[in-house]
């Protein structure tokens, strides 16, 4: 199905308001990337490789900022990118633009970057089919997690995903009960399984999202042990870790719930936040969970805790 396109160019200060209002005008995604074509954020400086990264205590986000906005294309969704727009209107430095993305194959596009990849020390996320180079090694030991997303986001490729899978590959996850809230493609839920969780339930409110989960379980061998719900479906099983790649907004209002889902001493990683969103975040979540410093890349942050 098509899509409309809400575009719009901000100063940074007005980031965190300006992707607040999207996500309460029910956004289906929201992204945020250099205005200027700056070379890089201000106050960064070259690392090895010449990766630009920022310096201590500055602001990650490059002085304007093009953010871009997903809603479906109906009724519904133009009223909502039409009020989303004309709220963001003053703070916008250039006029915001609403045009409709036309349908893609989207479940095909990816192919063109997604390559093997490792996060952790073990854990490889692979196109359905191919295999690591390491695994050409006689005594190779590590997981390997096959994946075509088909319509539904994750791949590992963003770090929101890529800090969550490395935490994941850092836990001990034997026999663990794992939800995993906003699943998309099920790669967080299913990475777990193949870590040795004992079993998963896997959330989403979009359809396609559940049945790509559904099928990349079922080609990991670790259907049997995932289960798949719309939100309102979620029993009321603790899980000894929760996972939730979403965005700031969402998840400071699911934080009484996934609280309520967690069992005493539970592992908590929240990810989909950017940088400056990290302490909002933890502050939300500091009243069910001890939440520890931020890790970031690039300009977003994984925040982890444990149940009180």
């Amino acid at each position: 199905m098509p899509w409309l396109q809400l575009t719009l160019i901000i100063d940074r200060d007005y980031a965190e308001q300006a992707e607040s209002t999207l996500e309460e005008a029910g956004a289906l995604s929201v992204t945020l990337d250099d205005a200027a074509d700056e070379p890089a954020p201000p106050g960064a400086e070259p690392a090895a490789g010449g990766i630009w990264e920022p310096a201590p205590a500055t602001q990650p986000l490059w002085r304007r900022l093009r953010i871009t906005a997903l809603f479906d294309d109906d009724d519904a969704g133009t009223a909502a990118a039409d009020q989303a727009a004309a709220a963001l209107a003053e703070v916008a430095l250039t006029p915001p633009s609403i045009a409709s993305l036309d349908d893609r194959p989207w479940e095909r596009v990816w192919l063109d970057e997604f390559t093997p990849t490792r996060f952790g020390r073990r854990l490889w996320v692979c196109p359905r089919g191919e295999r690591p180079p390491e695994a050409d090694v006689a005594d190779w030991a590590g997981v390997v997690l096959d994946l075509d997303p088909g319509l539904a986001f994750g791949t590992g490729h963003h770090p929101t995903t890529a800090l969550c899978l490395a935490w994941l590959d850092g836990l001990d996850l034997v026999g663990k009960r794992v939800l995993d809230y906003g699943c998309g493609s099920g790669i967080l839920a299913i990475a777990a399984l193949k870590l040795g969780a004992a079993s998963a339930l896997a959330v989403d409110h979009d359809p396609q999202a559940l049945d790509a989960t559904v099928d990349n379980a079922l080609d990991n061998g670790v259907l049997e042990r995932l289960a798949v719900a719309r939100p309102e479906q979620v029993p009321q099983t603790l899980a000894d870790l929760v996972v939730a790649n979403i965005l700031a907004g969402p998840l400071l209002e699911l934080a009484p719930t996934l609280a309520a889902l967690a069992a005493p001493a539970a592992e908590l990683g929240l990810s989909g936040i950017l940088a400056h969103q990290a302490a909002r975040v933890a502050d939300g979540y500091a009243p069910y969970f001890v939440m520890a410093p931020p890790e970031t890349r690039d300009d977003w942050a994984l925040l982890t805790g444990r149940r009180h």
